[in-house]
């Protein structure tokens, strides 16, 4: 891995004053950046109770367990609160891919002295306990039991963790957090909208000291997060506009959690919806492209259907029925 971070948090933040959140309470952060800390996107819109669960997290060292529908903005919402208190934060999306190898780390073959060595590199997690970095899991929900396990072993905010490799013992820097992202709750996928995710054991689910919900936004508040990006819709025209787009997305949604229909609009897609309508002058043909395309042939139909009772007017029909 890269070499350590020496820093350590040296300022505090008023809540208030940094994310428009009423609160008394101040927050430590780094005065100097950092490679590893996120860009911050100035547009963003914090969600209060998600916001201070995660600043309990940096400034408590809890472990903050974040739930909620994919494209609902938990992983950013992390990321920036982290780029806001120049935090080094790392991300790892935890699908079925990810080894224990690839956390704990493994031996390589390295040139020492003009000769090949086997030296252990250690990888992600070792690191990141030894630095005052904020270790995000994504798709927590969705790791393998022995990767889990392994992740175990941090969750105690005190908590050593054994190097078995090397036979070292790793003490957690004063300023190690660690953060998680998932859709369900630990109890796998009940509902049948997010398969490959498993149950979660419940000694580690104990682990978590906060446990957070985030879930779609108001009308009003994703509204203010697609103008604030895209200001040429900031005018009456543009607002109905927006909220027709906002209408059609809340309506997958309800489809989505209903069984209608096997995909989902998230804000991301929405915001992008606006981006492309911008680009080709076309808010029909921009929600081809940026979301229809994407669906079950079978369920074009009904998405058409939504799309007709927000906007009043009718996909052409060669939009919904694409010969291949």
């Amino acid at each position: 891995m890269t070499p350590n971070i020496n820093i350590s948090p040296d300022i505090k933040l008023s809540i208030k004053q940094t994310f428009g959140i009423e609160s008394a309470m101040d927050v430590d952060a780094f005065s100097k950046k950092s490679e590893y800390v996120p860009e911050i996107d100035k547009t963003y819109k914090f969600d209060k109770d998600t916001t201070l669960a995660i600043l309990s997290g940096f400034s408590f060292n809890k472990r903050v367990l974040i739930q909620g529908y994919h494209g609902t903005g938990k992983s950013t919402h992390i990321e920036q609160i982290a780029a806001r208190l120049n935090w080094p934060c790392i991300r790892i999306n935890l699908d079925s891919h990810v080894s224990r190898i690839d956390l704990i780390g493994k031996d390589s073959i390295i040139i020492k002295d003009g000769k090949q060595v086997t030296e252990f590199k250690e990888g992600i997690l070792p690191w990141s306990i030894q630095n005052p970095v904020a270790l995000v899991f994504d798709e927590y929900d969705a790791g393998r039991p022995d990767v889990m396990f392994v992740i175990q072993r941090v969750l105690e905010s005190e908590g050593n963790f054994t190097l078995l490799d090397k036979n070292k013992v790793i003490k957690q820097n004063k300023f190690f957090r660690l953060f998680a992202t998932t859709n369900t709750v630990g109890l796998g996928d009940t509902t049948g909208l997010y398969h490959g995710t498993q149950q979660i054991n419940q000694g580690q689910m104990d682990r978590w000291n906060i446990v957070s919900t985030l879930n779609y936004l108001s009308l009003e508040k994703e509204m203010e997060i697609i103008l604030s990006k895209n200001k040429n819709f900031n005018n009456s025209k543009g607002k109905e506009q927006v909220s027709n787009m906002i209408k059609v997305a809340s309506l997958t949604r309800k489809g989505f959690m209903a069984g209608d229909i096997s995909t989902v609009m998230s804000p991301r897609t929405v915001l992008h919806w606006a981006e492309n309508s911008e680009i080709f002058k076309d808010i029909g043909y921009a929600f081809r492209v940026t979301f229809l395309n994407k669906c079950d042939d079978a369920e074009k139909n009904t998405i058409a259907e939504y799309y007709q009772r927000c906007f009043g007017e009718e996909l052409p029909e060669s939009m919904i029925n694409i010969q291949i």
